[in-house]
């Protein structure tokens, strides 16, 4: 439906979601928003916005932005977007599930290793069972975590091959 033919509160709710849009876009790190298909003059303006300091003229840039965004398709900007949210997520999951195998191999020890390897057959198990011990070995003498996070580089490899 065209912005002339909604309501005058679903265009106010249309412009304000187009303006929060906007906003996202400035707020991402330059290799993202290079991924998200944008017209010439919104990609400028938006470059402009991130160089400017907070107040007046940043706020006159994000309004302009806000204009500029109810002149194009938004779809494929926020599917861009929704990408780029999904890409974040699964990557967090990742490594919540690598912290969860770092924290059960630590509670549980050889048990948890040979459950390890059964889901990651191409682990090496002596090189987990080394890292499992250093890292058991500075917990009880209350040093830094340094094993606990070569442990954890260690699954992240094992686990993302």
């Amino acid at each position: 439906m065209a912005m002339n033919d909604m309501s005058r509160s679903a265009r106010k709710r249309e412009s304000e979601a187009l303006q929060k849009l906007g906003t996202e876009l400035v707020r991402l790190p330059e290799t993202e928003l290079m991924r998200i298909p944008l017209p010439e003059e919104l990609a400028e303006a938006i470059v402009l916005a991130r160089r400017l300091p907070k107040g007046g003229g940043l706020r006159r840039q994000m309004q302009h932005i806000g204009a500029l965004m109810r002149r194009v398709d938004a779809a494929p900007i926020r599917d861009s977007l929704a990408e780029l949210h999904a890409e974040h997520g699964a990557a967090a999951d990742v490594q919540h599930q690598i912290e969860r195998w770092r924290d059960r191999l630590l509670a549980e020890g050889n048990g948890a290793v040979d459950a390890l390897l059964a889901d990651y057959p191409h682990a090496d198990g002596t090189r987990l069972r080394q890292l499992v011990a250093e890292a058991l070995g500075e917990r009880s003498r209350s040093k830094p975590p340094r094993a606990a996070r070569v442990l954890f580089r260690y699954l992240r490899d094992a686990v993302l091959r």
